[in-house]
């Protein structure tokens, strides 16, 4: 029995090729504008860290009471590699690592997991452990990164403004989130000369027994009516540095304001943990990260719209400097593309011209842009998008096209010159070449198979 020949059956069946040629040339055209665009692949990153604080606890008690609970209840975690725990006075750190044959779309389920699992031990740590804590947002790349700075600006003005344009932004299509980078946290300082509260007779433990009372959250009790019940709230819990200055602290005999043994002020975190500067000028940044799969060409014109209005909007005396931009470089990259495939398929018109011909050619011409058609077509059907490891290998791949194309015309050619008819010379080319060159066009792309498991 004689063996399936492409080329034979599309020429017996021109209306149906030509119809799938041009359903493919749209199909893929489509696919194309409709790709997802990013600088670079999204990367999953099958590690989570669980952090506790417990002030005032040495490493062991940290090891033996908070670490080894959590380690033990994550021991049953599916898909666990191993854990790692790092404990010192005061914070443990624990890591926990996946397998590496863990599926990228299992990830978030088995990190939910990890935060029931750890919120079931909760209850059970030491009281007065903080947390615990967890980090597994390692794979968030900024698209577009913002500094909002100015001179002689507060801190807590730079913070108000950030939090507005971030509200903004969070409405905007394809913005998965919006971070405030550098922003400093405000503090309360009380701030007393030991030589003066000796004098009085006041020890540091009474002003902050008599502050940490006066803050406290306590139940009021409830008074039960004939058609309701209502629940009684204490006031006093501080408003501002005033309320905090006028907090009593008894002496002896004696009470106290604590303003008049003390100055209270409002100040920021000093030294600063993380501090952010846009020319020599405190600032605050905005970090905008992509939904996964959408358009970054499509989220750099929606986030343009967005921060042009915010900018208007903003107090005069605060600047805006945008310090990362992702979709521009994308869209130079996507650009670069274009270039390359113009270029190869002037080239290989103008070759094919020269030395095969005008018909000749114009096959060899148009079977570039449907082959890269067809491959649009599958990237967007497997969810794959246009990043710098796809173009590259898209560019690459140009090359391996035109010669695939080039050698299967020239067979044609050769085998009509010798007498064959049209139907029979591409009939041969497909019998004679099609296996070689997909046996060579698969060993080049298996030397790139390291790179797809990476």
């Amino acid at each position: 029995m004689e063996s399936f020949n492409l080329s034979r059956w599309a020429i017996t069946h021109r209306t149906l090729t030509l119809f799938g040629i041009l359903m493919l040339a749209a199909a893929g055209t489509f696919a194309y504008l409709n790709l997802g665009r990013a600088e670079d692949p999204s990367f999953t990153i099958k590690v989570m860290v669980v952090n506790a604080v417990w002030p005032g606890a040495t490493s062991t008690e940290m090891e033996e009471q908070v670490a080894d609970p959590i380690e033990k209840k994550l021991q049953s975690l599916p898909h666990l590699d191993r854990v790692e725990s790092y404990s010192r006075p005061g914070v443990s750190f624990i890591q926990i690592y996946l397998s590496d044959s863990t599926q990228a779309k299992d990830v978030k389920e088995l990190w939910y997991q990890v935060r029931k699992k750890v919120g079931d031990v909760k209850a059970n740590l030491p009281s007065g452990v903080l947390g615990p804590f967890f980090d597994d947002e390692y794979g968030d790349v900024y698209s577009a990164l913002y500094m909002l700075s100015g001179k002689n600006v507060a801190p807590a003005e730079l913070k108000l403004q950030a939090e507005i344009i971030r509200q903004d932004l969070l409405r905007v299509q394809n913005v998965e989130k919006v971070d405030l980078v550098g922003v400093r946290p405000e503090r309360i300082y009380i701030e007393f000369s030991h030589a003066r509260l000796a004098t009085l007779g006041i020890t540091p433990q009474q002003i902050f027994d008599s502050v940490a009372r006066q803050n406290a959250v306590v139940s009021g009790g409830a008074v039960d009516t004939n058609a309701d019940r209502v629940n009684l709230r204490i006031t006093g819990a501080f408003s501002g540095v005033d309320a905090i200055a006028a907090v009593p602290v008894a002496a002896g005999n004696a009470v106290f304001r604590l303003g008049d043994v003390a100055t209270v002020r409002r100040g920021y975190e000093d030294p600063p943990s993380f501090l952010v500067r846009q020319n020599g000028d405190a600032a605050v940044g905005i970090g905008v990260s992509m939904s996964a799969g959408a358009n970054i060409l499509t989220l750099g014109e929606n986030l343009k719209v967005a921060m042009d209005k915010a900018i208007r909007e903003l107090p005069v005396g605060i600047d805006v400097t945008q310090v990362a931009d992702q979709p521009h470089i994308v869209g130079e990259s996507v650009g670069e593309f274009l270039h390359t495939f113009a270029e190869a398929l002037v080239i290989v018109l103008v070759v094919s011209f020269l030395s095969l011909g005008f018909r000749t050619g114009i096959v060899v011409a148009l079977s570039v842009p449907l082959v890269l058609a067809i491959v649009f077509l599958v990237m967007f059907s497997s969810g794959m998008d246009l990043h710098r490891i796809t173009l590259g290998a898209l560019i690459i791949a140009l090359g391996l096209l035109v010669d695939d194309a080039i050698i299967a015309i020239e067979m044609m050619v050769v085998k009509m010159e010798e007498g064959l008819d049209r139907a029979s010379a591409a009939t041969f080319a497909w019998h004679s070449t099609a296996f070689p060159m997909l046996t060579g066009t698969l060993v080049t792309a298996a030397g790139f198979l390291p790179v797809g498991f990476a």
